[in-house]
């Protein structure tokens, strides 16, 4: 939830200011803040390219996209096709035929979200073979549908999500995508909505498990940039996570210019948002920084983010992998995709 008590003492507008896809300066970002302030329009709800920085940007953690994401909806700032909003939002709409999954509610439980049936070799491995596990519709986040200005499906949604997890007597839940983690972190905390359960990130949940196993890691010696995808925006604070993995397995996260606050989106969202355009110099842009910057590899989070980048990254040279994958080569897994 948006709070404007700061505003006026923020100096510099950072959220709009910092946005890398919008040129403004101060004394427009400050008029245009208070138009959206007051609930008006602005050039800035049709420009945002939703890839949510401007929630880390500020330094006051007022929650700016949110703000943002209601006045979008409400003024259809995107402009995106009806058909293809109502054709996302209806193929994750939760099933109304919850199967009750057996859990023992003293151990944590693994959310494979609806990622379990396009990456199920990732989900392979040591790890997380012996791990118990929800996956599926009934249990997604929704938090995609901020990049359509559909916060309005979250909300109506979230209730069910949460009753479904309740259902299950689940006390910990070891979330694989940033969007899960995030829902029940930051999305709920600013909400005021209580989470009756505890959400672990999946990097913390392998950094422990890494820790517990240090004996068999074999450094993999190797140096990769790290994508950092959208939705870790609302949750920057894990970010120390991957920078422990990688110190723990050896491997070096290159220091680059696009990289941790100054993250480039992948360009995912942009063909919904008809932004085509920003898409190849985006990506061009992150990827020759990459290189000029020494990795051998880029790294991901997000499996959506393999997937829009994966080609263009091989093509350069660079090879590609999950972070999850890294722990597991370390381990002495041999992936076979």
């Amino acid at each position: 939830m948006f709070d404007k008590s700061h505003c006026s003492e923020c100096e510099n507008i950072d959220c709009l200011t910092r946005c890398q896809w919008i040129d403004i300066d101060k004394e427009t970002a400050r008029t245009e803040m208070g138009k959206m302030i007051n609930g008006e329009d602005s050039f800035v709800l049709k420009e945002c390219v939703t890839c949510f920085a401007c929630e880390e940007y500020c330094p006051y953690d007022s929650h700016p996209f949110d703000l943002k994401t209601e006045l979008q909806e409400k003024y259809n700032s995107l402009n995106i096709d009806p058909k293809l909003i109502d054709n996302i939002i209806k193929q994750m709409e939760p099933p109304d035929d919850l199967r009750i999954k057996e859990i023992d509610p003293d151990k944590p439980v693994f959310h494979k979200c609806t990622f379990s049936r396009m990456n199920p070799e990732e989900m392979k491995g040591q790890m997380f073979e012996n791990l118990q596990y929800i996956s599926g519709r009934a249990f997604f986040c929704n938090l995609m549908y901020h990049h359509v200005a559909r916060d309005s499906v979250i909300r109506e949604r979230l209730p069910i999500v949460m009753e479904n997890i309740k259902k299950h007597g689940i006390q910990e839940f070891i979330c694989w995508h940033d969007e899960c983690y995030g829902l029940w972190t930051s999305y709920c905390q600013r909400n005021n909505i209580d989470v009756p359960f505890k959400p672990i990130h999946l990097f913390e949940y392998v950094y422990n498990y890494l820790k517990d196993h240090e004996s068999e890691i074999n450094k993999l010696n190797m140096k990769i940039a790290y994508q950092r995808n959208c939705s870790n925006r609302f949750i920057p604070e894990t970010d120390k996570w991957v920078d422990k993995i990688c110190e723990l397995i050896g491997v070096e996260r290159v220091a680059r210019e696009y990289d941790r606050e100054n993250a480039l989106c992948c360009g995912g969202p942009f063909g919904w948002l008809g932004k085509g355009n920003l898409v190849r110099p985006t990506q061009n842009k992150n990827i020759k920084d990459m290189i000029n910057n020494g990795a051998e590899a880029c790294v991901y989070n997000c499996p959506m983010c393999k997937d829009v980048l994966g080609s263009k990254v091989e093509r350069k040279g660079l090879k590609n992998y999950l972070l999850s994958d890294l722990a597991r080569m370390a381990l002495g897994e041999k992936l076979n995709y």
